[in-house]
C-alpha cells in the first residue's frame, strides 16, 4: 500500500498573505470549501459562518476563494475580505485566491482530489461551495458537492 501524502504538509497562504501552518489544526476537524463571491451559492457564506460559530471548540472552516468557475470570484484579496466580511460577517479563514482544478492545482487541492495522496478517494471540483471534511488526524472523511449545505446532516453528523 502506498504511503500517503501527510495533510498537515500542505503550504498555503492566507487572504492577507500570510503563511498558515495547517498543523495548527491537528486535533480539530477541517471543512475545506472553494468560494466565491458572485455566485447562486454565496448565500452559504452565512451557512458556513453559523457552522463555525456552533462548532469551532472543534471544527475550523477554511474558505477558499477560486475564480475557475463563471469567473465568478474575480476581486482581489481586498474586495474578497470585505465582501465576506461585510456581506455574511466571515471570521472563519479564508485562503488566497487559488485554482482548484487543471494544470495550475494548488497542491491542496491535489490532496483533496487525488486518492493517492489523500488515501480516500478521487474526485473532481465540480462548482463553487464544494466542501471536503478532513477529520482530527489530517484524513480526508468525505467531501460534498455544491447544493449541500453547511448545516447538512451529512457534514453536522461528523461533528456531533
Amino acid at each position: 500500500m502506498q504511503e500517503t501524502e501527510n495533510f498537515y504538509n500542505i503550504s498555503i497562504n492566507s487572504l492577507t498573505g500570510v503563511p498558515i501552518d495547517l498543523n495548527d489544526f491537528k486535533g480539530k476537524k477541517i471543512l475545506i470549501v472553494n468560494t466565491a463571491s458572485e455566485c447562486g451559492f454565496t448565500g452559504q457564506y452565512e451557512g458556513l459562518q453559523e457552522l463555525y460559530d456552533t462548532y469551532k471548540d472543534k471544527l475550523v472552516v477554511v474558505g477558499v476563494p477560486c475564480n475557475q468557475f463563471g469567473g465568478q470570484e474575480p476581486g482581489s484579496a481586498k474586495e474578497i475580505e470585505s465582501f465576506c466580511q461585510v456581506n455574511y460577517g466571515v471570521t472563519f479563514l479564508m485562503t488566497e485566491k487559488v485554482d482548484v482544478k487543471g494544470e495550475s492545482q494548488h497542491p491542496l487541492y491535489t490532496w483533496l482530489t487525488n486518492k493517492d495522496l489523500n488515501g480516500i478517494s478521487s474526485s473532481s471540483v465540480k462548482w463553487n461551495f464544494q466542501k471536503y471534511l478532513i477529520d482530527e488526524n489530517g484524513t480526508l472523511i468525505d467531501y460534498y458537492y455544491s447544493i449541500t449545505k453547511p448545516n447538512s446532516s451529512k457534514i453536522t453528523n461528523h461533528l456531533k
